[in-house]
């Protein structure tokens, strides 16, 4: 998606890519992005015409950065005048330009900024922009506002300068005189404009390391609140700093309106938005550390549950959504504002993580709170879910809508469902991970029932179900002649016998009975699975391998460390920490920043991992990563309201403690 040297800032929603000198000419994901919307297409900076060369150029929060460059060298001499671009994200942006003299002579500089805005939605971005609708600009003394109209829906961008210069439709220019070794300052608001209500940056001048308002939490109370890790491996230490930067970052700033709470979104650039499996997965990854994204996200979902039926959206009562659009495709209802396709395993997982939630927290206020969803959840598992009442979760696709997904498992590409030997399933489809989910759904709602609700016949009755359900897959989805488990079957029933990492993901949610439990770690850990960084989501002996195909082949950090935990799950500890140590591995490798996929390449005396093109970073799930792998290796559950510990040493990292971890009624310390 980007070279190593482009710079990204974020606050949740908004942020802010470009090149390494701080200049924008929108390609891909370049830009100011405000809710699924391109604000800036074009933002350079020109020093008496030329182009400024970066000597600097870095993050110094995730919302926040430092370029410092100068104009090119006149011959041997270097440039008399150095430029400084601080630039803040938060809600709009903050630009401050600052101009200094380094010589004992005056100087006479022209300052250039260019700026225009194609107001792409994210999508459209991601293919060829925006060139649909109406433009025009409204100029003042100090300011420039760039509207955009699409069938009557607006946007703008308000451009405001601190200072008098010649502002024009798509330049402005100060004309400076620089006393030797002065210094001259332009502050520059940039200021999204939706709905007729404008988003000015919360953070301006000289705001490095602050907190802007409306986020629970800043990021120093993030991380001083945040368990702490004692290790002997001090890059292991980083990877998990790193995590929770990452975590912080990606947190969507509540706006009262449609997003409330602060819940992690997707992943940079394409999904900084609420995200039912994405951001559910990522609070399971948390629970233990930050406990209240599993609430922000629980509660976020609960309020946009479905509750009727609408083939638009794929939407039908109890089902959680897939993703929150807010964009201008949404608002112009091209695509769905809140589609549901994609969002079998989004319903599941949230009954999965208020389960989960309530173990590590003990907060039943809550937990009672979200029973009528946590019911219309279950009564669309036990519904809709079923397309044709064989007992088995199964999607197909209702919606027409061009983004609606074909396939609508955690791996959701078009070409993700495949037989051993190539062939496309078609569907309807019953995935077996879905069948997992639905069996731990059953289980842990069930607890619930009788512990939270009061229900001991429902409870009962789950239970029941859940057994039933487990008796049944065990016989449906293992493969006699393959002994594996299955990827799915089809509309037929037939078995997609494919080997992929989804079977990783039954030992997960307890599916599995105890007696091929054995047998699918195993066969998980063998080389055409295991590639020495994590597993492959397909076995390299299967026709639709690739190493570089985005779900049939690669290894996606997220799926190993829920393998890992489900190998804990069953008593297999050891294997389990092979996983987790492989996965922080390539942590390391990659400087200490999980992407949300790489490469299956088997691993070599090299120790490099290869990177998988476009792969989201940072992407929630994957910097999630590394704090369930910690958990996993220090055995952490909560049984009868306290913690239990069960660790695995792994001598790479010596002595490994995690001190305030969260429990029920406060924190615990783990080792």
């Amino acid at each position: 998606m980007s070279a190593e040297s482009d710079l990204i800032i974020l606050d949740g929603c908004t942020f802010f890519y470009s090149s390494e000198n701080g200049d924008v000419e929108a390609e891909d994901a370049e830009g100011l992005f405000y809710r699924d919307v391109r604000h800036l297409s074009h933002w350079d900076v020109r020093v008496d015409g030329h182009e400024l060369e970066p000597l600097s150029s870095r993050r110094v929060d995730y919302f926040s950065a430092r370029i410092v460059g100068t104009p090119p060298k006149n011959g041997s001499s270097a440039s008399p005048v150095s430029v400084r671009r601080d630039r803040f994200v938060s809600e709009g942006a903050h630009e401050d330009l600052v101009l200094e003299n380094l010589s004992n002579d005056p100087h006479d500089v022209k300052l250039e900024l260019t700026y225009s805005s194609d107001f792409a939605d994210v999508m459209e971005a991601q293919e060829d922009g925006n060139g649909v609708g109406r433009s025009w600009e409204e100029i003042s003394a100090r300011s420039v506002t760039l509207w955009h109209e699409r069938d009557g829906y607006r946007r703008g961008t308000a451009i405001t300068f601190n200072r008098s210069g010649r502002v024009l439709k798509h330049k402005a220019t100060f004309d400076v005189r620089l006393r030797p070794r002065e210094t001259w300052k332009l502050c520059v608001d940039i200021t999204p404009i939706v709905d007729g209500e404008r988003k000015p940056p919360m953070l301006r001048c000289d705001a490095f390391h602050e907190h802007a308002a409306k986020m629970p939490q800043s990021l120093d109370e993030w991380l001083k609140t945040a368990p702490q890790l004692d290790t002997d491996d001090p890059t292991l230490g980083r990877t998990y700093r790193q995590s929770l930067l990452d975590i912080a970052a990606l947190r969507v700033r509540p706006d009262n309106v449609t997003i409330k709470w602060a819940m992690p979104g997707g992943g940079l650039p394409w999904f900084m938005t609420a995200f039912g499996r994405d951001s559910l997965i990522t609070a399971y990854e948390c629970v233990h550390v930050h406990a209240e994204l599993a609430q922000a996200a629980l509660e976020a979902l609960a309020e946009l549950q479905a509750t009727e039926w609408d083939s638009w959206r794929d939407a039908e009562p109890g089902k959680i959504l897939h993703e929150l659009r807010r964009g201008t495709l949404a608002a112009l209802g091209k695509i769905p504002h809140t589609p549901y396709y994609g969002s079998h395993d989004s319903t599941l997982l949230w009954l999965i993580v208020l389960d989960e939630f309530d173990r590590w927290t003990g907060d039943r206020a809550f937990v009672r709170r979200m029973e009528k969803h946590a019911r219309a959840a279950l009564q669309w598992l036990e519904g809709p879910a079923d397309l044709d009442g064989d007992g088995y979760v199964e999607y197909r696709k209702r919606s027409d809508s061009d983004k609606a997904l074909d396939n609508q498992g955690w791996k959701d590409s078009s070409n993700s469902t495949l037989f051993a030997d190539g062939r496309m399933a078609e569907p309807p489809i019953a995935l077996c991970e879905h069948q997992g989910y639905a069996y731990d759904a059953r289980l842990r709602t069930a607890r619930l029932m009788r512990e939270a609700w009061d229900d001991e016949a429902e409870a009962a009755r789950l239970e029941d179900a859940a057994q039933k359900l487990k008796e049944r897959f065990n016989d449906d989805f293992w493969s006699t002649k393959r002994r594996h488990f299955v990827l799915a079957l089809d509309k037929e029933k037939q078995q997609v016998d494919s080997l992929t990492s989804n079977i990783g993901h039954l030992l997960w949610s307890g599916i599995v009975d105890e007696r091929r439990a054995e047998a699918t770690v195993k066969r998980l850990l063998r080389e055409d699975m295991f590639s020495g960084w994590g597993i492959r989501t397909m076995s390299t002996e299967n026709a639709g391998y690739n190493p570089l195909e985005y779900h049939n082949g690669t290894v996606w950090p997220h799926d190993t460390a829920l393998i890992a935990e489900g190998m804990r799950r069953y008593g297999f500890h050891d294997e389990a920490a092979k996983l987790c140590k492989a996965l922080l591995d390539a942590a390391r490798a990659f400087s200490n920043q999980l992407p949300e996929v790489f490469a299956g390449f088997a691993r070599d005396e090299t120790n490099m991992p290869i990177e998988y093109p476009d792969a989201l970073k940072p992407q929630s799930w994957a910097a999630a990563a590394p704090l369930l792998a910690l958990r996993t290796l220090l055995g952490l559950d909560i049984v009868d309201g306290r913690l239990r510990t069960h660790p695995t040493r792994v001598d790479k990292f010596g002595k490994l403690r995690l001190r305030g971890v969260t429990v029920p009624g406060g924190h615990a310390d783990a080792a």
